[in-house]
């Protein structure tokens, strides 16, 4: 099972350069299913229902959230009443929708995880990103899925490789986002789990993490209020990670990464 993991789509640019790309890398590489982090594909924050449709017109079969699962809050309105749309699990207050679920594709169980770290993520209170998922892995009454990918959306590159050695040989990958920089650490580990501690961002690729660069910079340099902006024109850049998982055993026996910037 061939699997396309995007990382954090960023506004409107973000959302362009899905639409361009994505049906090219899902023929290129023989794609069967596609997911695509989407909780700041909204202005730079969140996700309201006509930019959620987009996506999944554009080709993304599922799409995880992050911190900003509740930055536009017409997502209360409709995250229940559509199927491809997972916020995190340990979401500590209580919130409509679901932080797991499960996708047949061809006749393969696919489950998908989206969950919140906790180093230096204090604008959300979570419970425990490790009981979360084991709660969900020692579940009787959860559909059984050999693939299982887990979003682990957390600031810390410590805290996400941790993760990823605890729950070795028990998930298919666990693959970082939040930080918006592609690291270059994808690998899979001994037991067979396939890992990055952050796939990117697809976005505005001449910005801060898809930010206009003065918008940040009078906040962070010069101690200014600001408003984070996703530029609307510009060159655009998508990052991802393509993963090969046996669909009997639920190993990743490949996992490399893509980038794309326009010339």
């Amino acid at each position: 099972m061939r699997i396309l993991f995007l990382g954090d789509i960023v506004g409107s640019l973000g959302r362009e350069v899905v639409k361009e790309k994505v049906s090219t890398y899902v023929n290129k590489y023989g794609i069967d299913f596609v997911i695509a982090n989407g909780e700041n594909a909204t202005h730079g924050k969140g996700l309201i229902y006509r930019h959620y449709q987009e996506l999944i017109d554009a080709g993304v079969d599922c799409i995880t959230l992050g911190n900003h699962y509740n930055s536009k809050k017409e997502i209360r309105s409709y995250i229940d009443n559509v199927d491809r749309l997972i916020r995190p699990v340990n979401l500590v207050e209580s919130f409509p929708g679901v932080g797991t679920e499960v996708y047949e594709v061809d006749g393969v169980n696919i489950r998908v995880t989206n969950i919140l770290g906790t180093a230096f993520m204090n604008d959300v209170l979570v419970s425990s990103p490790y009981n979360a998922l084991m709660e969900i892995l020692e579940d009787e009454e959860n559909e059984k899925a050999p693939i299982h990918i887990v979003d682990y959306h957390a600031e810390a590159t410590g805290e996400k490789i941790g993760f990823a050695y605890a729950f070795d040989g028990k998930v298919s990958a666990v693959l970082g986002t939040h930080t918006h920089v592609q690291t270059r650490d994808a690998k899979i580990l001994p037991q067979g789990t396939g890992y990055i501690s952050d796939v990117g961002m697809c976005g505005f690729a001449d910005g801060a993490l898809g930010l206009d660069v003065d918008s940040v910079n009078q906040k962070l340099l010069f101690g200014q209020k600001s408003v984070f902006l996703p530029p609307e024109e510009g060159r655009k850049m998508l990052d991802g990670v393509v993963l090969d998982i046996d669909e009997i055993s639920g190993k990743c026996k490949e996992i490399f990464a893509l980038e794309y910037i326009d010339q």
